[in-house]
């Protein structure tokens, strides 16, 4: 079986805490690697490294920073079916799913390489008699993420990229569940000509987590994942004193009006709702069509969609619309919320609770589910479940529909579907939640904008890619200058005044 490692100053490095975790294949239930669970010295080893390297990064110039990031955007177009045979054969999304997981990562790394235009400070000429004052954007030093298990690569470029742009170090700690990519994206990097020690891979649990977050030369902190851990990461790494940004649970409600077109609508709820098997943090998991007359046009469409999708391993090529779960105590969580949503009144009109896949009966796939009748009282609703399973809450007003996701304490991404302008220019400007899409299912914006939701779905003030990823990964410092020329003898005790 093979031991993966930690991936430490440019090295493999084998893990010497004797503490390790079973790496799936999620289509077959097998073992098919074993992680090595970081402790304190091993965190130690890899930040003492950073420390060494990251002072010198950050005094190359943006610009050959840049073309370090250059070279990697052209490694991982070679690569790609590579990178993406990995990440599959791990999480178990399809491959067309996984190579959209790299390329959206590679999107951030491309916005990345305007380094150079995004590190520009500021500059004021005669502020004051002889005086000038200008702004600059520093690395921040050692930095750190946190990522989870269902965008190995993605949601680790979005982090890295811009961390390393800006001359910092940077420490992944991916999930354990999937940690191949991860190890192969930093061998990319300094393929691509980065210096050893700016960027490391430290795999590890909990333990490893909590050394990210004590050490007093870690600097930042990112994370993804549920929103309790992204509430003890970000109350832990603010309380020490470190800058946290945290993305957390989401439950993320699409409105359908009347007037929209309900094919349009049903096909983009099944892809939306069903695609990566929904684990997405930016999944509909809540169709909320406005009137019973919707409702049931909108049943009457999704019901053949749904029972039509083909469930199995990404070996099967384009014939798969979705994959398995990453583990079996993800499918058990699934089913269990299924069967509660039943017992509490929902109306299951399509169960996928007797799924089977012939010759991988021991695989993590779920069958897809849609229930009908919803109401925000049940468990399936207020929850997420990270699996296919499709809620439909029906409202009998706009009013009632946008109040449903306003009321809801999650607020990452939503959307709404339907042909009046006036209707769609009022959902933007009203709802309480950080992305929305109108006649857009998974409103995920490009790498030149932010990406983050509102409420209990993200802690701290800068989102994740765009131009908050270089505010969160520099600290400005302003410079006020005077020279010797005309300089007036004398202490002067009050509080200088630019005139």
């Amino acid at each position: 079986m093979q031991e993966l490692t930690h991936y430490i100053n440019g090295a493999h490095v084998k893990g010497t805490s004797g503490r390790f975790a079973d790496v799936f294949n999620p289509a077959t239930g097998e073992v098919q690697a074993k992680v090595p669970l970081a402790n304190q010295a091993e965190m130690d080893q890899a930040v003492s490294a950073a420390s060494a390297a990251q002072p010198a990064w950050a005094a190359v110039n943006p610009q050959r920073r840049a073309r370090v990031l250059m070279k990697f955007v052209d490694l991982l177009n070679r690569d790609m079916d590579k990178l993406a045979e990995a990440l599959s054969r791990e999480h178990g999304k399809t491959l067309p799913d996984a190579k959209g997981d790299v390329i959206r990562g590679l999107e951030v790394v491309e916005y990345c390489i305007a380094a150079p235009q995004m590190l520009k400070g500021e500059y004021t000429d005669s502020a004051g008699p002889g005086i000038d004052m200008y702004s600059m954007r520093q690395a921040l030093g050692v930095t750190a993420g946190i990522t989870p298990f269902n965008f190995p690569a993605m949601i680790p470029m979005w982090m890295f990229a811009p961390a390393i742009a800006c001359g910092n170090a940077f420490i992944l700690k991916p999930s354990e569940r999937d940690p191949s990519v991860p190890l192969m994206l930093a061998e990319l990097m300094e393929e691509a000509g980065l210096p050893k020690g700016i960027l490391q891979v430290v795999n590890g649990d909990k333990e490893a987590v909590d050394a990210i977050l004590y050490h007093d030369v870690i600097q930042s902190v990112g994370f993804v994942g549920s929103t309790p851990i992204a509430e003890y990461i970000y109350g832990t790494g603010c309380a020490q004193g470190k800058r946290v940004q945290c993305f957390g649970g989401a439950k993320n409600h699409m409105i359908i009006m009347p007037d929209a077109d309900m094919d349009q609508a049903a096909d983009a709820l099944v892809g939306a709702g069903y695609g990566a098997a929904g684990e997405r943090c930016m999944a509909i998991s809540v169709a909320v069509p406005v009137g019973d007359d919707t409702a049931d046009r909108l049943i009457e469409k999704l019901v053949p969609r749904v029972e039509a999708l083909k469930v199995g391993p990404y070996t099967s090529g384009d014939d798969v619309d979705y994959g398995p779960v990453v583990t079996a105590a993800a499918k058990s969580n699934i089913e269990r919320l299924v069967q509660t949503g039943v017992d509490q009144g929902a109306k299951l009109v399509v169960d996928g609770r007797d799924f089977k896949l012939q010759g991988y009966e021991d695989g993590f796939f779920v069958g897809a589910h849609l229930f009908d009748n919803v109401t925000k009282d049940m468990d399936i609703y207020k929850t997420e479940i990270f699996g296919p399973v499709l809620s439909t809450v029906r409202a009998q007003s706009y009013e009632e529909a946008i109040g449903l996701a306003m009321d809801h304490e999650y607020g990452n991404g939503t959307a709404i579907f339907t042909r009046d302008g006036d209707t769609a220019r009022d959902f933007a400007n009203r709802i309480n939640i950080g992305m929305v899409g109108i006649n857009v299912p998974i409103p995920v914006p490009l790498a030149y904008h932010t990406f983050g939701g509102w409420k209990k779905s993200a802690f701290g003030d800068l989102n994740q890619h765009g131009p908050d990823a270089f505010k969160f990964y520099t600290r400005t410092k302003t410079v006020t200058a005077r020279w010797p020329s005309g300089i007036k003898e004398g202490g002067e005790f009050s509080i200088p005044v630019m005139e």
